[in-house]
């Protein structure tokens, strides 16, 4: 199987096989193609599911898991879009069960499929401002309440008091409501 996806895209595709999984890293130009080629020639025709991955500072990855029942054999196919333009073609057209994993990974990621029949928020509730998964998002919860682990003596609302108050990880210094 591997040699028959180097014979295809031959230096477009980084192919890596560890404990009988074969993974292929493409650009995205060439996702499509690739999901394709795995169903039509590979005989991966059973879409398993799809997601992103946040890779800071730069780039999400897209993460697309196929199977062959027959042969038994998967593959995970991966390409990575720019955090700054992180558009990518839909897999709609190419397996039907991807409508909603990029509807999911749209929401939670907020990468674009372009093309995709109905590009709308799935899980969250209406009105629901930001992208949940991504790094970057600052979760509510760690500044609405303190945080619970004492990382020095005093910092948990007992014992001596602290030298310097910290903040949940992933809560900027100046966020949340003025000291009073």
């Amino acid at each position: 199987m591997t040699a028959r996806i180097a014979e295809r895209f031959g230096e477009r595709a980084e192919i890596t096989e560890s404990y009988g999984d074969v993974t292929v890293d493409v650009a995205p130009g060439d996702w499509i193609e690739l999901l394709a080629f795995a169903r039509d020639e590979l005989g991966h025709s059973f879409f398993d599911w799809l997601t992103g991955v946040d890779d800071p500072p730069d780039a999400f990855q897209v993460v697309a898991h196929v199977c062959d029942l027959d042969a038994r054999t998967r593959l995970l196919l991966r390409t990575r879009v720019p955090r700054t333009v992180p558009h990518l073609p839909t897999a709609v057209a190419v397996y039907r069960g991807a409508n909603w994993h990029e509807r999911e990974t749209y929401e939670m990621f907020g990468v674009i499929f372009d093309g995709h029949p109905n590009l709308v928020p799935l899980l969250l509730p209406d009105g629901f401002e930001g992208h949940p998964l991504r790094k970057d998002f600052i979760l509510a919860a760690r500044v609405a309440k303190p945080w619970p682990g004492a990382k020095e003596p005093g910092e948990s609302g007992h014992g001596a008091p602290s030298r310097r108050k910290t903040l949940p990880p992933g809560v900027p210094a100046d966020w949340g409501p003025p000291d009073a």
